[in-house]
């Protein structure tokens, strides 16, 4: 039988820093010692073992390789045997509970994970905010947004009334160590002395993200099993501001206890490239500049802010979308092979695709800001007309930009990025097109318009997930008449369960230790440095957006974008 080892760090550690630190640090026990799952599929197993095998290194606060001792100490141990034995809980703590993300995807996640059977057996879900709530107020709360399965709803009511018997409410300061012990206390009711291990998901503004997991460190980590904090974005306003709150969480989390979560990561199309890619063979000797003429990402919402501009304006649709969920997309469609199916193996790759790309340009990019307009007797509000929004407020609602990566797989190869507000659809994809065919045989029958011939493979993210691919195709008949025509896979056709949300996904590779799917700290810093140039010189020069009409396609300057790299957007012709 396999023995573990408890890691601790060594006496070498600073002793100011230790003393701040050690509560988290202390407490990360292996993963095959924590976590009962109901159900124990061969998948689950290999999970197990892998996770126990990646946890043996750690990085110290400041990123470094730190000297870590190891200690064997039976009482800390569970085997295989004590696991499955339920020896061990799962505390999950939503901070920020009383807010729109955690009512509206967190808990609704969480439920989704409990009605599929993919929680330890025992586990409790505690909401933690300043709102003074009781246990039964919270559960009425959250109560409205859990939904089963379409395909088993037969016992959805009792699933429901056992995940809200296990969701527990305490009401808290973010700040205040006090309230945290309190919390802690609760906690451990729940645990019973059991080997506890501890979630806590920051459904809060980044600016008390710090306060939190201060509080969080010193009064409520867990004592002999680990802890884990999923952070969500935004991950800082620039580099500079990304590096500090980078440098500030590592004074109490070591790296591998820090889940940076982007939910388009944990999309199912999205999830899916590297599967379309690296299995099939069809596409991966395609994959290069010598076949691919440009990739475009493609990002918008049908609606406005509508009263919460609050926060976006703040941000901005180049931090909340294309810095972010594109050019993670834009990485992992673009990455090199990775050794193996590890994280660090895939994060590293998606590393050396940003580090190859040049920074962004203000030349190679526009903005816009939607204006009011009126459409089927129906008028819409303009950007600025929202009272949550400055009158003369010159953040953009819409940006285009051209990238980039200088390697010999990509070089010269645009990849187009669009993201907006207030377009007259909603959608995200992914449009690879192919260079022409050389030598065209049926070159006659397209006319003048040469797009017409290129392939093109689309990767619908959302709505309607799919995959199709534009081929040229003869048209039954006598005579020779070419038409476009869609290999397509639609996936509610192919497979009609639902599908899962991405915060589920998430959450349950955070809850077991599994982070190919959120960001390393290094990743961050490398897709900050590709914006912050252009971000800051447009708010040092005050470009004014162009102004585009609610529910239009958006500014004329992005078409003009597109043309200077002898691109036509993809979606032009969708409806």
């Amino acid at each position: 039988m396999a023995t573990h080892s408890m890691i601790i760090p060594s006496s070498s550690s600073s002793s100011a820093l230790t003393a701040a630190t050690s509560p988290l640090r202390e407490t990360l026990p292996l993963f095959t010692r924590s976590l009962t799952f109901p159900r124990k599929s061969l998948f689950s197993q290999v999970r197990l073992r892998f996770f126990a095998d990646k946890h043996s290194q750690l990085d110290s606060s400041n990123g470094c390789a730190t000297n870590f001792a190891t200690l064997q100490n039976s009482e800390d141990h569970l085997n295989e045997e004590h696991v499955t034995k339920g020896e061990s809980t799962l505390s999950i703590t939503v901070v920020g509970a009383s807010g729109d993300l955690a009512k509206k995807k967190i808990f609704p996640a969480l439920f989704a994970l409990f009605y599929e059977g993919c929680l330890p057996q025992d586990f409790s879900v505690f909401g933690y905010a300043r709102t003074k709530l009781t246990h039964e107020e919270l559960r009425v709360m959250i109560s409205g947004t859990l939904t089963c399965r379409i395909d088993q709803r037969e016992n959805c009511g009792d699933k429901m009334d056992q995940f809200l018997k296990r969701c527990f409410y305490h009401s808290g300061q973010y700040n205040s160590e006090e309230d945290f012990a309190q919390l802690n206390t609760k906690l451990k009711e729940k645990e019973a002395g059991k080997l506890a291990n501890r979630l806590f998901y920051l459904s809060i503004p980044p600016n008390i993200f710090v306060d939190v997991v201060r509080c969080a460190s010193l009064k409520a980590s867990s004592a002999n099993g680990w802890t884990r904090v999923i952070v969500e974005k935004p991950f800082g306003r620039d580099s500079e501001s990304s590096g500090e709150l980078t440098r500030c969480l590592k004074q109490y989390l070591t790296e591998e206890q820090i889940f940076r979560i982007d939910h388009y990561l944990g999309k199912e199309l999205v999830e899916n490239l590297s599967v379309l890619r690296f299995s099939n063979l069809v596409f991966e000797p395609l994959w290069s500049r010598n076949y691919i003429r440009n990739v475009q990402l493609i990002f918008s919402e049908d609606f406005g802010t509508e009263g919460r501009g609050g926060y976006f304006d703040q941000y901005g649709i180049i931090r909340d979308i294309m810095q972010n969920h594109l050019l993670q997309i834009l990485a992992l469609f673009a990455m090199e092979t990775p050794v193996s199916l590890d994280a660090e193996d895939i994060r590293s790759e998606k590393v050396k695709v940003l580090r190859s790309m040049k920074p962004l340009r203000l030349e190679d990019m526009v903005i816009g800001q939607y204006k009011g307009h009126s459409k089927g007797g129906k008028a819409y509000q303009g950007y600025t007309d929202d009272p949550t929004v400055p009158n003369h407020s010159l953040t953009p609602t819409f940006a285009a930009a051209a990238m980039f990566i200088n390697n010999a797989r990509w070089d010269g190869v645009p990849f187009l990025m669009k993201a907006g507000k207030a377009l007259h659809t909603r959608g995200a994809e992914i449009r690879v097109q192919f260079r022409h065919v050389p030598g065209n045989l049926y070159k006659k029958s397209f006319a003048t318009d040469l797009d017409n011939e290129t392939n093109e493979l689309v990767i619908r993210v959302q709505p309607d997930e799919g995959i199709y691919l534009r081929i040229n195709n003869k048209v039954p008949g006598l005579g020779m008449r070419l038409d476009r025509s869609d290999l397509n896979l639609l996936y509610r056709a192919r497979y009609p369960r639902e599908i899962p949300d991405a915060y589920e996904r998430l959450l349950l590779d955070a809850i077991e230790g599994e982070r190919r799917l959120f960001i390393r700290s290094d990743e961050l810093d490398a897709a900050w440095d590709l914006f912050t140039p252009a971000l800051k010189e447009l708010e040092e020069k005050k470009i004014v957006p162009e102004l585009y009409p609610y529910g239009s396609r958006g500014p004329v300057g992005a078409h003009y974008l597109a043309s200077k790299y002898n691109v036509r957007w993809g979606d032009l012709g969708d409806a």
